[in-house]
């Protein structure tokens, strides 16, 4: 049998779940809506039963080793998704129990930038490194940090929040309750905010002025820029001004020598990565000037998010 592990991404709007085997190779993978379940049991049954089915489909018989998760506010030390503003269930979720219950394999439970880390780290561009930064720049940031080799949880499971850190002070107001922090600006919700306050302020002509907001999205942005838009170029740039400056900040504490950047928004490439870079080196202290880089992640896009879950399994083994 060849043995495998299960790796889940629960989103606010997706479950992504697949069968992933020790190098890395995702043997089969599907998706389901995450809101459609208000009922957390009846959730993890659908998701378990979804599992078996999509085990049965791979043709080589498989051994599941273990099932890693990444979650909004998944909490390592217990296993738990604590208080998620993104997903319907509220309070304290005993998630990996609930799923050991179906499995009786062990569960190991983060939230979903912590498991991007491992899975950059054990498939992606951080082979082999042991100090590096992970950030995730989809509906909001995430963050996972990797120092000496391994990641910061910290006491209580929740380190590495750079997303809630305070960018702008008395900014826009945060999901989280805070005003100013880094996911209001530089997630996908964040781009598209500064996208609209451009348009109102700009008379430049754009084609962003014709989307309606709700309908607004990233790759609207990069195409806009691709094709010169002012204000598709002006908000990718101030988007870059406020990630590279707080990310200067966090050079200051961690000192990583790469910091990889994956999401959504990341997907715009130099539109936004030179804009970061250019913000960063300008607010580094001279110690850390020209050594820290700044790069796209390594993991494939299709199914980092499943590769990055399941590579929590791996590394708990070893």
């Amino acid at each position: 049998m060849t043995p495998v592990a299960v790796g889940i991404d629960i989103g606010g709007t997706n479950t992504k779940y697949g069968i992933v085997d020790r190098n890395g190779k995702a043997l089969a993978e599907a998706s389901l809506s995450t809101p459609k379940y208000e009922d957390i049991n009846e959730y993890v049954a659908v998701v378990s039963r979804a599992i078996m089915h999509l085990v049965d489909s791979v043709p080589q018989k498989v051994s599941i080793k273990g099932i890693g998760i990444g979650a909004p506010n998944g909490n390592y030390f217990t296993g738990t998704i604590e208080y998620a503003p993104n997903l319907r269930w509220k309070g304290v979720i005993p998630l990996a129990d609930l799923f050991n219950k179906h499995f009786h394999v062990p569960v190991v439970l983060t939230n979903d930038a912590n498991a991007a880390a491992i899975g950059e780290m054990m498939y992606g561009g951080a082979k082999g490194m042991d100090n590096f930064s992970m950030i995730t720049l989809g509906t909001g940031v995430g963050s996972g940090f990797v120092v000496n080799g391994g990641l910061i949880y910290g006491h209580d499971g929740f380190a590495g929040e750079f997303g809630h850190v305070t960018a702008v002070r008395d900014g826009r107001l945060c999901t989280c309750g805070k005003k100013g922090c880094v996911e209001t600006y530089a997630s996908a919700r964040g781009l598209v905010l500064t996208v609209q306050e451009l348009v109102s302020a700009s008379p430049d002509d754009s084609n962003l002025r014709h989307i309606l907001p709700d309908e607004l999205t990233p790759k609207h942005v990069f195409e806009a820029a691709e094709n010169g838009d002012p204000i598709a170029k002006a908000a990718f740039e101030s988007t870059g001004k406020i990630l590279g400056q707080s990310l200067a900040d966090m050079v200051a504490y961690l000192s990583p020598s790469h910091i990889f950047v994956f999401g959504g928004v990341a997907k715009a490439g130099e539109w936004i990565l030179a804009p970061t870079r250019r913000y960063m080196e300008k607010n580094l202290m001279p110690i850390y000037k020209n050594k820290v880089k700044v790069v796209p992640s390594g993991l494939p896009d299709t199914n980092a998010a499943i590769l990055g879950a399941s590579a929590l399994i791996w590394k708990e083994l070893d």
